[in-house]
């Protein structure tokens, strides 16, 4: 996996899986370069954007986060699985993901979503976005742990594209 660590800014033709990989799931370690704001050694990016891989990804700092994918070659995206987990703590997140595309480089949002995780009740929160989207140079998914300001760190279970 090619990745790097990226400074935090809260404003700011592909070939498919491996044979074997459901769904066509793109092979995100051939075909691009990965970017975090910050990981836990014990959880890195690997985790939510591998296949097979149970780990999933964790902020190693509170507040919010980037991911971001760079794909070496521009590529189609017809659809975008998250899942995020939080089985202990009461909070309230915000995700945007967004894109870039060869024509318009300046990423534009294509989701924005809050999700109010409970202990006691909503501790999965599972997206899965169609899209037609030709040319996208980069994905990009920023995540505010908590709306309200709180310790909270993000954590990604899985990202899936195709």
């Amino acid at each position: 996996m090619r990745k790097a660590l990226i400074q935090s800014d809260p404003e700011e033709p592909a070939r498919h899986g491996a044979p074997g990989v459901p769904d066509d799931w793109l092979d995100v370690e051939s075909l691009a370069r990965v970017e975090v704001t910050s990981e836990e050694p014990a959880r890195p990016i690997e985790g939510a954007l591998t296949p097979g891989d149970s780990r999933g990804w964790k902020a190693g700092a509170s507040g919010p986060q980037t991911i971001r994918i760079l794909f070496d070659r521009p590529v189609g995206i017809r659809r975008v699985r998250l899942l995020f987990l939080e089985p202990a703590e009461a909070r309230t997140q915000e995700f945007a993901l967004r894109a870039s595309f060869e024509r318009e480089p300046s990423p534009r949002d294509l989701v924005r979503q809050q999700w109010n995780f409970a202990p006691a009740g909503s501790i999965r929160e599972a997206e899965d976005y169609r899209f037609d989207l030709s040319g996208v140079t980069s994905l990009e998914l920023h995540i505010v742990p908590d709306v309200s300001g709180g310790p909270a760190r993000a954590s990604l279970a899985q990202w899936r594209i195709a």
